[in-house]
């Protein structure tokens, strides 16, 4: 038994470093044009948004908090405001829209799963503001849907949908929506057919077990969809700029407007680490939250 006892032992495995070594290299490249790129626009943005300006309007490095002080101004907190109302209906919408497709698509599609998805995402690789213009004659006076909403006496003359925020909201619904149906799809099919039926029988209805059991299990996707369609949402110019009056304007014409037009690249930018700060806050509460989710699963 001696003898054997050496034997017997298991013995520890070192953990092999090599493929790390080789992952961590491949990741260089990518991590270096992000810190190159990114971080050092972000840095530049920073520093411009103490910055002032000349008599021609051009910026100038300095230390100024006049533009930060600016953004205290009620008309800028006004757009703020409604971008963010924007695109947290925007959010809403396109869950309430995503979430049916990519259920039907993932649990009824069969086969021709692959096809749905792809008749969804392959328009959408068409050019932004191509569609923003398409969907901007859809929706003017004289468009299709007005015109078939009054065949139909839901609208008269006066009904406008273009320069008004139902505008606004409808062109960012319709260009962010597939952002919300991917991770839903794949979210839905990972989910176990099987915790459905057994659902079913708990609950005694497709009701209550969609809200107890379906609805739970795919909340990290539900998750990542409000995250991908919130952050270009916030953002976004054209469509204000596009469907929305001067009324409707949001952060990002703003932005646009104080760079391109109005040469006052300070206010510009601290509107830019305005708008940067509100969509790290949405960032980190997904990471948050995704986070908390792990670790209960992990229980």
């Amino acid at each position: 038994m001696a003898l054997l006892r050496p034997s017997s032992r298991t013995r520890r495995r070192k953990p092999d470093t090599s493929g790390s070594r080789m992952w961590t290299w491949f990741m260089l490249p990518g991590t270096l044009w992000m810190t190159g790129f990114l971080i050092a626009s972000l840095i530049l943005v920073a520093v411009l948004a103490v910055g002032t300006t000349d008599d021609l309007g051009n910026p100038r490095f300095g230390f100024d908090l006049a533009s930060v002080r600016a953004l205290a101004d009620p008309a800028y907190t006004e757009v703020m405001l409604r971008s963010l109302g924007y695109a947290l209906l925007t959010c809403l919408i396109c869950l309430l829209i995503a979430y049916p497709v990519a259920y039907t698509i993932a649990l009824h599609g069969g086969r021709y799963k692959n096809a749905l998805i792809a008749a969804i995402v392959v328009p959408f690789f068409a050019n932004y503001l191509v569609r923003m213009y398409g969907w901007s004659v859809v929706l003017s006076d004289d468009g299709p849907l007005l015109r078939a909403l009054r065949a139909i006496g839901l609208a008269d003359g006066d009904t406008k949908i273009l320069n008004t925020g139902i505008g606004v909201v409808a062109g960012l619904v319709y260009g962010f929506v597939v952002f919300m149906i991917i991770p839903l799809y794949a979210a839905l099919e990972r989910l176990d057919v099987s915790l459905i039926e057994a659902g079913r029988d708990l609950y005694g209805g497709p009701v209550r077990t969609f809200f107890f059991v379906t609805l739970p299990a795919t909340r990290q996707g539900a998750a990542a969809g409000l995250v991908l369609v919130f952050l270009p949402a916030m953002g976004d110019f054209v469509s204000a700029q596009l469907m929305g009056g001067p009324d409707q304007i949001m952060i990002g014409n703003l932005i646009q407007d104080k760079f391109f037009q109005g040469q006052n690249w300070p206010l510009g930018s601290a509107l830019t680490m305005l708008l940067m700060l509100v969509l790290l806050l949405g960032m980190f509460g997904y990471l948050r939250r995704t986070r908390k989710d792990e670790a209960e699963a992990a229980r």
